[in-house]
Order: C-alpha cells, then sequence, then structure tokens
C-alpha cells in the first residue's frame, strides 16, 4: 500500500512538472516572417481639428505637391490657411506570404498639432519597405477610439485622439520575395534558448519520421531535411507542428519592475528558511519663522524675523521575522505577505534574499 502510494505521489509531481505543448507554439520557421512598412500621408475632411499651417509648413508644402499631382496649381507665395487638413505617419505589417490584392490594417498617428483625426479620411499613401520598394497602398476613413469636447476653456478628452487605425485600409501591391521552399532543409527558431527543448522538439521529428530528419543545432535552432519544394514543404510543416513535446520545468523567475513597483514570480519560485528585518525610516523637517519686535515704538529697535528649525527622526518596524522555507508558490506569496512590507520594500527584501542564498530563484530588473 505505501509503495502504491509512493508511486501516486511520484506520478503525480511528474505531471505537475512537465506538460506537453505543440511545436507550433514552441517554434517559428526560419524565414517566415512579418516585415514593417511606413508611408507619410494626408488626412482631410476634419472638423477644424486639423494643422495649424503656421507652425506646420511640411502640411502646406505637402497639399501643394498633392494638388499639382492633381493639376490644380497654387500660385506662389500663397499663404494657405488649413484647417480640415493634418500630416499622419501610417505604419502596417506586411505578413508572410501576402500576396497581390490582400488588404491589410494599417495605424495613422499624427505627427503635427492637429487636436484630432475623428471623421478624417485618408488619402492614398503609399507603404514603403526598408528597401524604400512600394509595397501597399493604403486609404480609407479612420476609426479614432477616443472622444473629446472643449468650450469656454474647459475640455475633457478620453483616450488618444490623435492616432487611429482603419481595418483593411491598405492592400498589396507587391509581392515579398522569400526563398521558402527553394532549399533543402527547414530551420525551425525557439521561442526560448533551452537545449532540452531543441533535443526533444528533434527526437519528437525523428519519431515522426521514421529516420533522423531532424538535428539539434544549438538551444535556439532545430536543422530539418527537406526535398526542395513548396508542396512536401508545406505538408511536412503541417504534420511536425501539430506534434506535441514535453516542456520541462522552466527557471525559477522573480521579475521587477523598478518603474511600477510590481514584482512578478512564476510557479517554481522557492525560498529557503531565513529571518528578515524591516524598518521605515521617517525624517520630518519643521521650519516655523518667529519675529521679534522692540518693546515700546520708540526703543529704536528692529524687527528681527529669525527661523526656527526642528527635526524629527523616527524608526518604526526593524522587527526580526522568521520567513520558513517555502517550496510552492502560494507558500511564498504567504511567507512574503507575513513580512507587511510594501511592494517598494519587497524589492529590497528580495534582492537581499537573492544576496544571502535563500531566493532560490533568478531575480531579473526591467
Amino acid at each position: 500500500m505505501m509503495r502504491l502510494l509512493s508511486g501516486l505521489l511520484l506520478a503525480c509531481s511528474l505531471s505537475l512538472s512537465v506538460h506537453a505543448e505543440r511545436i507550433r507554439d514552441l517554434t517559428t520557421v526560419q524565414g517566415v516572417r512579418d516585415n514593417q512598412l511606413i508611408g507619410y500621408g494626408l488626412v482631410v475632411g476634419l472638423d477644424g481639428t486639423g494643422d495649424q499651417t503656421t507652425q506646420t509648413p511640411f502640411t502646406t508644402q505637402t497639399m501643394s505637391n498633392m494638388l499639382s499631382q492633381l493639376g490644380i496649381t497654387v500660385p506662389g507665395g500663397t499663404n494657405i490657411q488649413l484647417k480640415n487638413v493634418a500630416a499622419v505617419m501610417v505604419t502596417a505589417t506586411l505578413p508572410p506570404f501576402a500576396h497581390q490584392g490582400k488588404n491589410i490594417d494599417v495605424v495613422v498617428s499624427s505627427m503635427g498639432n492637429a487636436k484630432s483625426l475623428r471623421g478624417g479620411t485618408l488619402l492614398m499613401t503609399p507603404l514603403k519597405g526598408v528597401d524604400n520598394q512600394v509595397y501597399a497602398l493604403a486609404q480609407g476613413n479612420i476609426l479614432v477610439g477616443g472622444a473629446g469636447a472643449s468650450a469656454g476653456g474647459s475640455s475633457v478628452q478620453v483616450n488618444q485622439l490623435n492616432g487611429g487605425r482603419i481595418t483593411g485600409g491598405a492592400i498589396v501591391e507587391r509581392e515579398l520575395p522569400t526563398d521558402f521552399g527553394t532549399r533543402n532543409e527547414l530551420v525551425l527558431e525557439l521561442n526560448d534558448v533551452d537545449f532540452t527543448v531543441a533535443q526533444r522538439i528533434s527526437d519528437a521529428i525523428n519519431r515522426y519520421a521514421g529516420y533522423p530528419a531532424a538535428s539539434a543545432e544549438d538551444g535556439s535552432a532545430v536543422k530539418i531535411k527537406a526535398s526542395a519544394s513548396h508542396a512536401s514543404q508545406v505538408s511536412l510543416l503541417a504534420a511536425i507542428q501539430n506534434l506535441k513535446v514535453s516542456v520541462p520545468v522552466e527557471d525559477a523567475r522573480v521579475i521587477i519592475n523598478s518603474r511600477t513597483g510590481s514584482v512578478v514570480m512564476n510557479r517554481e519560485v522557492i525560498l529557503g528558511t531565513c529571518a528578515v528585518a524591516q524598518g521605515n525610516l521617517s525624517v520630518t523637517i519643521n521650519r516655523q519663522d518667529r519675529v521679534s519686535q522692540p518693546d515700546t515704538p520708540l526703543a529704536g529697535g528692529q524687527t528681527v524675523v529669525s527661523p526656527e528649525t526642528q527635526i524629527d527622526m523616527r524608526q518604526q518596524g526593524g522587527t526580526l521575522q522568521h520567513v520558513k522555507a517555502s517550496a510552492s508558490l502560494n507558500n511564498v506569496v504567504r511567507a512574503l505577505n507575513t513580512l507587511g512590507a510594501t511592494p517598494i520594500e519587497l524589492m529590497s527584501i528580495l534582492q537581499a534574499m537573492e544576496s544571502a542564498g535563500c531566493l532560490r530563484a533568478k531575480l531579473e530588473i526591467i
């Protein structure tokens, strides 16, 4: 009976420490990636919330260039006062294998001093890649998620009004060249560097193929032998990416964000037995001006102002607290809560615990 119970406990501990994930969730295919696009354009149709052209001369220049392309000549020296036009930057992400005619989303952001882009329409804007080639054309009505109103010198605003999104607002005009299917191998890149996971992925692929088709190059890549054809590589990836791999226990980590005071730890964090004393030191400075005047007006004295300063220093807490060893995340949280420390104080405590060797985790400060 005891042997059966110990076996059940071992099986439960293994099931908690190891779990299976699909290869598609652990890796990406080398060469299959997104590409960033950017463009400069104009938004028209604003309700008097556009750029102030006296402070943004590039808006006027862009408007004149666009009108000249449409056959309208603006006389030189004309001071164009525009209120319904804004200069914007347009960004988009070109997905892999995007063919001509595919619609992609674009983000429109004001680059001048426009008050709002609500109700505006983006005029045709070419979107270029890093090679300065045009890959898509964007145009359409902007959807702004914010709202605002102003009257009598008072204003109220909810969310951001100087940026918006056009769903499917760009059409792909040029396909991105790719070498997928032209080589005799595929490379799977791991999302996180881990030699154990790389070897287990290689073993799972070899068991599926029935021969040594895959090999772990290092802790971040697995190379797979394949025939140089699109169809065979697509079918191979379709089968491989759904294979499940047992993922080992992850590293114990504690992440501290010094800017926001956030402390996040994963389930593998363990505490060793230690004693912690945490005290609060407060210094209060009180300054008052004391006025001294002569006893009688005819005494010939002068009124003197002398400052009086009082400094009070107090230290609260500082008692030594016993922190028991904790092997689970719930016990770790319970042990740290017994200290009654604020998040800022908890950062210093965790750093001291790591130095003392009682925090069994990697401490990262971001």
